[in-house]
């Protein structure tokens, strides 16, 4: 049995009412499921004027990556579970890809244009999410240039038990939309009259050739399949008393890490309870936010595209001031996507040439 104790000068309920002159740092373990602590600073844990070594907080401006060959992406973060890559496209792929190494979980930043597969196509737009099983072929054909967060996942990504809150909470599974065969792929033969197809087993490519149209399904049934979900069918949790741990967001789960969607949602509306996120150390997952779209509340300096890593053993939260811009507003208007990872990330070969290095002082750059 886990018993609270309580002592010393605390708030009755969590993120509700802190002690005047306090700040409130989530202490927890297995995310914001497991066993917890609440502790009642006097000073913010992210007042740092240091910090040496590997778990400096870290963003990157994606911005910057430029289009390509979508198998040239770059690899952002990653570990056994997961690996992280942007991908910037403003051609049709000249090729189908099959993934045998994991599934991929792509989320459209910008762009629209048509996801070929298997089962058929999907037409696709910015907020898009698309799940494509690992083994199925499947190729890019953007309309209009494309850039994609793409997330491999080494285990099979599935959508989260909803538990108590009932199987339409925060999207009705009829949403989801599934391909229709018949049409083929749009990419003719080449100059040999072949199609190709790169598959991907252990990091390594395969080209297979073709005489005809690999894309040549003309039925399907089952539960397994390529899959789109877009961020505006999507109706998140709110409550106006208290404030929801990111959890309450999850949209994906895969083995050893959670995607979460952030939307625009009602603020906390009773004035003691906290607006902003609560301070926390990641004990056990590190933190990866993709911002698409809007102004991100908890902090400034940060825009559509660009990424932050907090890895787990370091404190990160909203910056000095967050609470006060956010006293009047009555709604938040960003859409970001959250990877939560059991395993630490590590970043890819990639990374540093679009990192921002100073990110570590925007809790300090806030003061002044």
């Amino acid at each position: 049995m886990d018993i609270p104790y309580t002592r010393g000068r605390i708030a009755a309920q969590a993120h509700v009412g802190l002690p005047d002159g306090t700040v409130e740092e989530e202490y927890a373990r297995d995310g914001f499921a497991g066993r917890y602590a609440h502790l009642y600073r006097r000073h913010a844990p992210v007042g740092w004027t240091r910090i040496e070594g590997p778990l400096r907080p870290r963003a990157y401006d994606t911005t910057g990556v430029a289009a390509g060959d979508y198998l040239a992406r770059t690899l952002l973060l990653g570990n056994d579970d997961v690996r992280l890559h942007l991908a910037a496209l403003d051609a049709p792929m000249p090729y189908l890809f099959r993934n045998a190494d994991a599934d991929e979980l792509l989320f459209v930043h910008a762009g629209a244009g048509r996801l070929e597969t298997d089962f058929g196509p999907l037409a696709y737009r910015a907020g898009d999410y698309l799940s494509i099983p690992r083994g199925t072929v499947h190729r890019l054909a953007p309309t209009s240039p494309t850039r994609i967060l793409a997330i491999e996942a080494a285990g099979e990504v599935v959508v989260p038990e909803r538990g108590l809150i009932g199987q339409h909470a925060l999207f009705d599974p009829a949403v989801i939309e599934v391909p229709t065969p018949g049409e083929g792929t749009s990419l003719g033969p080449d100059p040999r009259g072949e199609w190709q197809v790169v598959i991907q087993r252990e990091g390594a490519l395969t080209r297979v050739f073709y005489p005809h149209d690999p894309l040549d399904v003309v039925g399907w049934k089952g539960t397994l399949a390529p899959r789109r979900l877009n961020v505006d069918d999507i109706r998140p949790l709110s409550c106006e008393r208290y404030h929801l741990p990111p959890t309450a967001h999850a949209t994906f789960a895969m083995p050893g890490a959670v995607v979460c969607t952030f939307l625009p949602r009602p603020l906390e509306a009773d004035p003691r309870a906290l607006k902003v996120p609560f301070y926390h150390s990641n004990i056990d997952y590190d933190e990866v936010l993709f911002y698409h779209r809007g102004t991100f509340f908890s902090r400034t300096g940060v825009g559509a595209g660009m990424v932050t890593f907090h890895p787990q053993g370091i404190h990160h939260g909203p910056q000095p001031g967050a609470a006060e811009r956010v006293a009047g507003a009555a709604r938040t208007d960003e859409v970001a996507v959250m990877v939560d990872t059991r395993r630490p990330l590590r970043a890819g070969p990639g990374a540093e040439a679009i990192e921002r290095a100073d990110y570590w002082q925007s809790w300090q750059e806030a003061k002044r």
